[in-house]
């Protein structure tokens, strides 16, 4: 359980770095294209963080 805790903060603390990092690719105008990449991977790391929480959610509800 603490385990599963832990991997959703990193998925979703990655998440709003790779949102940062996007942020700063399309703002700068250096590479739009590097932004776009950071940006589909910080939405596909929200994806996997909402997912544990769920598994979470379903483990207490059980319990």
């Amino acid at each position: 359980m603490k385990n599963e805790k832990i991997l959703m903060f990193i998925y979703f603390i990655g998440s709003i770095s790779a949102y940062i990092t996007a942020a700063i690719n399309l703002i700068g105008r250096y590479n739009t294209s590097m932004g776009v990449v950071w940006l589909c991977l910080g939405s596909a790391m929200l994806c996997f963080g909402s997912v544990e929480l769920n598994k979470i959610k379903k483990k207490d509800n059980k319990q």
